[in-house]
């Protein structure tokens, strides 16, 4: 059956097609489980739990100094007062002490540098997984890894620059007399280098290029 629809195809979509319908045909009568490629990308981009949970710690630690602050410029609504008294909850603190100022703004800052260290946190597991990925993906194919580290080239939508305008700014630059500031540290770095063996000089061969490029992964 299968040779028939191949016959048939007219061209190499319509193969792909065909052949792409016998595997899954085959791999369902033998029992075989496929993995969908959206399932994969879905998990290997999904957020730890750990990092979920810091990243609400934050969030809260961030609504709280809301609250204190404005508890601070003298806000004394029911929600906010409720909410300051639930953040000064297991201390000796009290709401109506002559230095409550003081204490909220220790507690404000206490729970900066908590966002502080959790965001350094998730910096360090970003930095390492990023770098772990391009070591990974270095090993196995190095051109890939090149090719994402390149830059996308910026094109402005805006007009180009004037040829008039372009030609009198370089003209002048290029015009203008060079006057080169010769300290007296250029010498005493050339007097202590003179001692110096040069190094002998590094001729590349065909042959070393090609046994390098015969050790790389494609």
């Amino acid at each position: 059956m299968l040779v028939t629809y191949l016959e048939a195809s007219r061209d190499l979509c319509e193969t792909d097609s065909v052949l792409f319908g016998a595997a899954v045909a085959a791999c369902r009568i033998i029992g075989a489980k496929l993995r969908m490629a959206g399932c994969a990308t879905k998990q290997s981009s999904a957020i730890p739990a750990w990092r979920k949970r810091i990243e609400d710690r934050i969030a809260k630690a961030r609504a709280l100094i809301g609250r204190l602050i404005s508890f601070r410029s003298g806000n004394n609504r029911p929600r906010v007062v409720r909410t300051v008294r639930m953040a000064f909850a297991g201390t000796n603190i009290s709401l109506s002490q002559p230095d409550i100022t003081q204490k909220l703004t220790e507690r404000i800052d206490d729970l900066k540098q908590k966002i502080a260290a959790w965001g350094k946190r998730i910096r360090r597991f970003t930095e390492r997984s990023r770098r772990f990925n391009q070591n990974r993906l270095f090993q196995s194919d190095q051109k890939r890894l090149y090719k994402s580290l390149e830059r996308p080239e910026v094109c402005g939508a805006g007009p180009g620059p004037d040829q008039a305008n372009t030609v009198a700014f370089w003209r002048g630059l290029w015009s203008e007399p060079v006057n080169h500031s010769e300290g007296p540290w250029t010498e005493v770095a050339a007097s202590q280098c003179a001692s110096i063996t040069p190094m002998d000089p590094v001729i590349i061969t065909p042959d070393d290029v090609a046994e390098a490029v015969l050790r790389a992964p494609n």
